[in-house]
């Protein structure tokens, strides 16, 4: 797992361009949101006629303040009542109405958002996993694709559904009456300036906030997959301390959040008050003077406590949809790494007789080496024939695995070319490539399935035959003895097996399909001798089909092969039998007899 985060934990401030951009952030829900427009505009109009119906309320009561209560007429106030009742109800419906239409098309938004996600991830480069750490990932698919769902049914309708609200309640304030109207709309001006400036402080907390959730999670997850590690040395009360640790970080940042939610919100709700209190004195006096109706007064205070929550709203809706801005940008920040690319679509064919496996002048640097530094693979040249097999020696860091993970192109070669059967395969589609070439992994990984799904991932076609073929060539015996034979599930990472177990069921699963080419990375290592020896005898028959390269770290693996490659510091220095090479090669005959003398002052002896 990675240990690294991308983006990093603590960004910092955010530049002006990114704070400029969340509206271009949020655009780019579009191509999602559009197959959903018309539900969504619907709603949003609805929305609109609803609020707009409160505005209603205050000229219904003008009239029964001005009319009927000032004839004194019981029949038209009950009438009123009967209208204000009406609209109430359809106010309600409406609302009801738009929650309605929005539910299902944006809860298939983020369906759809999680599912482009997750594709995406499957046809990244290894290297991109390499570099982002699983927390950061997971809360990205998770935490803020529901912030996104989220702003797109409430927020994003209500700043429309209050923009029109408020402009329209404020055109009847100024009607009923200039004066007071302009005094409501004084507030205005400094009500601007507070949100702008809330709106940068806000992006800003809410970056940081998201990213500390990804470390979070992170951290949740590699203490569960580690809990043996974990419980076997004592460490968790330091697990514990790092857990706190984040959650106090995150915890400060959710406060800074709060602070700033909190001063928006004082200064949005005291500004428009003070202004109200202002013009109801104003009001007041002018009713007492006779320059003003009561009904106009009740009208116009009315419409503008109908107006409070509209404007009281901006603080909680600007936050939202800041918090939308940067999880959108998350989002993109994974959709925005280049897939793997595919080679143009050619007609498949082999070399006449089989070429077999063969690297040409291999040279391969990790993408995130420094520029100029030294290769981790330098001038491979190595040919393993048609039906050949061939172990693969080094000492720890020469480049074994890497050099297995360039086959089926887990890695792509920065120089040089390998073939199979004459093709090279960076011609090739890696869905061809990869059903020519099985591969067997140092580190045996399981997933949360039975044992029969994770045995056919190797060939999804594989029949029962095929299956429990494969099952004896990994002489893994023990799945009969399990409670539900090879339908039994093996629980996340394969965790309630043996380490043995888990290595005998990935090699099962790299042989299921009868490969053409098989890549086998110190496949035995976690086994006893005995089952080693049962192992490597079913295994020959294996090899002898195929082209093969195995990684080999004990003269047992080694006596599968027909030669064997010595990896050095990067090279293939030697190539030869293993009686061959135990003669003439001094690091070689070092490797096998695991003893300590210096390889170089072997060789001068």
């Amino acid at each position: 797992m990675a240990t690294s985060l991308a983006p990093t934990t603590d960004p910092g401030p955010a530049t002006g361009g990114e704070r400029r951009s969340a509206v271009r952030a949020l655009l780019r829900l579009w191509p999602y949101v559009r197959p959903v427009r018309a539900r969504w505009t619907g709603a949003a109009v609805v929305a609109v006629v609803a609020s707009c119906l409160g505005l209603v309320f205050p000229l219904v009561l003008k009239w029964i303040v001005d009319g009927p209560v000032a004839d004194r007429d019981p029949g038209g106030v009950w009438l009123g009542a009967g209208v204000l009742l009406a609209l109430g109800l359809a106010e309600a419906l409406l609302f009801g109405l738009r929650r309605w239409l929005v539910a299902r098309p944006l809860a298939g938004v983020e369906a759809a958002m999680r599912a482009d996600l997750y594709r995406h991830l499957q046809r990244l480069p290894v290297a991109f996993h390499d570099r982002w750490a699983s927390g950061q990932l997971l809360s990205r698919a998770t935490t803020d694709l529901m912030v996104v769902r989220m702003f797109l049914a409430f927020p994003l309708t209500f700043l429309i559904v209050n923009g029109v609200t408020i402009v329209a309640g404020l055109a009847l304030l100024v009607v009923q009456d200039w004066g007071l109207g302009l005094v409501l709309l004084a507030p205005a001006v400094p009500l601007i300036a507070v949100c702008y400036r809330f709106e940068h402080g806000y992006a800003d907390a809410s970056r940081r906030a998201q990213d500390q959730v990804g470390d979070l999670t992170t951290v949740v997850e590699e203490s569960v997959l580690g809990i043996r590690i974990i419980k076997g040395f004592g460490r968790h009360r330091s697990q514990a301390r790092a857990f706190r640790d984040l959650s106090r970080t995150l915890r400060g940042t959710e406060l800074v959040k709060a602070r700033l939610l909190a001063g928006i919100l004082a200064v949005i709700t005291l500004l428009p008050e003070a202004a109200l209190g202002a013009a109801l004195v104003l009001g007041t006096v002018q009713v007492a003077d006779g320059g003003l109706s009561a009904g106009t007064l009740v009208a116009f205070l009315s419409t503008a406590l109908a107006l409070r929550w509209p404007i009281e709203s901006i603080g909680f809706l600007l936050a939202m949809s800041q918090e939308a801005a940067t999880a959108t940008r998350r989002f993109f920040e994974v959709m925005d790494e280049p897939e793997e690319t595919e080679p143009d679509a050619v007609a498949p064919g082999a070399v006449a007789g089989g070429d077999g496996l063969r690297f040409d002048g291999v040279e391969f640097r990790y993408p995130d080496a420094e520029a100029g530094s030294v290769p981790t693979l330098r001038r491979i040249d190595l040919h393993i024939r048609s039906g050949e097999t061939m172990a693969l020696v080094g000492a720890t860091g020469s480049g074994k695995t890497t050099l297995t993970a360039l086959v089926p192109r887990l890695y792509d070669v920065t120089g040089g070319r390998i073939t199979l059967d004459g093709r090279d395969i960076a011609a090739m589609s890696r869905a061809e490539l990869r059903t020519l070439v099985s591969m067997a992994f140092e580190e045996p990984t399981l997933f949360s399935a039975s044992v029969a799904e994770n045995v056919r991932m190797g060939a999804p076609g594989a029949g029962d035959a095929e299956l429990e073929r494969a099952l004896g060539v990994a002489q893994a015996d023990f799945v009969a003895r399990l409670p539900q034979g090879a339908a039994t599930e093996v629980g996340e990472q394969g965790l309630s097996l043996s380490g043995g177990q888990r290595q005998r069921l990935a090699l099962a699963r790299s042989v299921v399909g009868a490969p053409r080419f098989l890549i086998l990375d110190d496949p035995l290592s976690a086994l006893d001798v005995h089952t080693e020896a049962a192992v490597e005898a079913a295994l020959r028959r294996v090899l002898a089909d195929s082209t093969a390269l195995v990684v080999a770290h004990r003269p047992s693996t080694v006596l599968l092969a027909d030669r064997v490659a010595l990896l050095s510091e990067g090279r293939v220095t030697a190539v030869g039998t293993h009686h061959e090479l135990l003669r003439t090669n001094a690091e070689y005959r070092h490797l096998m007899s695991g003893d300590d003398t210096d390889p170089e002052r072997a060789a001068q002896a």
